[in-house]
């Protein structure tokens, strides 16, 4: 047999091969999953420990706070030239023009740092369990934009992940005995409430809005346009909260912050580097999982991370792991195994439909 000739296979050899295929490509895709899911939930605990550890040491920028949120995603350069320039080949039949895809990155961007901005002051007003239960409601938000923006369907697992994973947080908030920050007046404590729920609410309208940017406009099939979208969208947010750093005087105050911190000013430095390394490799899981799956996927695995993270605070904290969140995280493993199912479900019948299509062909050769 030449190079330029074809395998000759029978219609049970040629329908063998496909199948094998369509396994290695679902094995593929399940581990790409899991990957996100690990650098979702790892990423995520670690950097709301650090966060609190910040704020707990004598840290008070808000524009900071925002700031290591978006800071380190120089580092995502780093994964694209690990992959292959066959990687950046488009699967339509040509590219979106470069005023657009400015355009994407751009609002994106600038939507991000605010929504970073909320987030920072709502954790700096509001005590960790009230920011937790507002938090969760990222899920109801995100199933209303879904199903407007990306057309999701809803099946009765779904809602029973998405009901259990909103409880289980909430039961996580509502247990969370710490007291809330000294000094925080009702109508900062308003303010937070404010800004906490509007940061859930355009945290879930940005995963939507994502997922439809990749089905709509950039429409690649591969993992390389998820890290493009993370870094140009960073740059701009990282951007702006400069901007916002200087505009507003805090960055006067950074050199006291650091002499002033708890563990010392060597300490203060690492707390804001990890900070930012970990917010990025939550980053690309929250992105990855929008791209393989889906915004309301990506957005189930962030509020399980609600129930992971009290793990890692026992760990590092030396918290008290009690009865009540034992329960909750049960619930959110309960909640997650579902969602996990339902996709299983639905990989599974797309396959068997697949098969049968592959045969009725091979049958009509």
């Amino acid at each position: 047999m030449t190079d330029n000739q074809e395998p000759i296979l029978s219609k049970d050899e040629t329908s063998t091969h496909q199948i094998l295929f369509a396994k290695v490509k679902r094995w593929q895709w399940w581990c790409l999953v899991s990957l996100n899911v690990i650098f979702l939930l790892v990423g995520q605990a670690a950097a709301v420990i650090l966060g609190r550890f910040y704020y707990d040491q004598g840290g008070n920028s808000k524009w900071m706070a925002t700031l290591v949120q978006t800071a380190a995603f120089p580092l995502l350069y780093l994964s694209l030239f690990f992959l292959p320039s066959s990687q950046h080949s488009l699967t339509s039949s040509g590219a979106p023009s470069i005023k657009i895809l400015a355009s994407i990155y751009f609002c994106l961007g600038v939507v991000i740092a605010g929504d970073n901005m909320l987030y920072s002051v709502g954790l700096l007003y509001l005590s960790a369990s009230t920011y937790s239960l507002i938090c969760a409601t990222q899920l109801a938000f995100n199933a209303v934009f879904s199903y407007f923006i990306n057309s999701q369907k809803f099946t009765a697992l779904v809602l029973n992940s998405v009901v259990v994973l909103s409880l289980s947080a909430a039961l996580i908030a509502v247990n969370d005995d710490s007291d809330g920050p000294t000094g925080v007046s009702k109508a900062k404590y308003i303010i937070g409430f404010i800004c906490t729920l509007a940061a859930s609410a355009i945290y879930s309208l940005l995963l939507s809005l994502m997922q439809l940017s990749f089905q709509k406009v950039l429409k690649r099939e591969t993992f390389t346009v998820v890290l493009e979208m993370q870094i140009y969208t960073s740059l701009v947010a990282t951007s702006v909260s400069l901007i916002g750093l200087f505009a507003s005087g805090e960055w006067r105050i950074l050199h006291g912050e650091m002499q002033g911190f708890g563990k010392g000013g060597f300490a203060y430095v690492m707390t804001l580097v990890w900070t930012a390394v970990a917010w990025q490799v939550c980053s690309v899981g929250v992105v990855g999982l929008i791209f393989v799956v889906s915004s309301l996927f990506s957005n189930v695995i962030s509020t399980l991370s609600l129930a992971v993270t009290p793990i890692a605070s026992v760990i590092v904290f030396h918290d008290k792991m009690n009865g009540v969140k034992i329960v909750a995280m049960l619930m959110a493993i309960w909640g997650f195994a579902s969602y996990i199912y339902q996709n299983y479900l639905d990989d599974s019948k797309a396959r068997r439909t697949q098969t049968r299509e592959t045969e009725s062909q091979n049958d009509s050769v």
